[in-house]
């Protein structure tokens, strides 16, 4: 049985989700095409209608890789690491990444993950329009002067 998303709730402002344990996301498969099947990976963003970027949930078994490498055209990325290790590699440069690690790519970085750790490495990434944000964008939260109700 293929694993869904469940919506949780939805109105003008907000959308909400789950996408399961993270111990689950194995049980996704990203169909890019009848040839193209990846296990383990995710995309959030069409369930949640986010409108300024996308992001997925991936998980590398034990001895698994990207198998390729990918640049974008527009989109910078960052990478969270929520589980096991592995190793990333951006331009022929390859470190090692683990629980905690986060990695920015530019859109021109070409990019790949593997795990080469012995338990999955879980991964979330998130994918936005490099070059947008400014520092007027660090300011633009507001603060709302009224009281939290539950």
């Amino acid at each position: 049985m293929k694993k869904e998303i469940a919506q949780i709730a939805a109105a003008e402002n907000f959308s909400a989700a789950n996408f399961g344990k993270l111990s689950e996301i194995s049980e996704y498969v990203l169909e890019m095409g009848p040839e193209i099947k990846i296990p383990g990976k995710v995309f959030g963003g069409q369930a949640l209608k986010t409108t300024g970027s996308e992001f997925s949930f991936q998980v590398f078994q034990p001895g698994t890789e990207t198998g390729f490498y990918h640049t974008h055209k527009n989109h910078e990325e960052l990478y969270f690491f929520l589980g096991g290790e592995g190793e990333f590699q951006v331009d022929g440069q390859i470190f090692p990444v683990k629980e905690g690690s986060v990695v920015r790519v530019a859109p021109a970085g070409k990019r790949s993950v593997r795990n080469n750790g012995n338990t999955p490495l879980i991964m979330l990434c998130l994918q936005y329009t490099g070059k947008t944000f400014t520092a007027d964008d660090a300011t633009d939260g507001v603060i709302l002067q009224e009281p939290v109700k539950w």
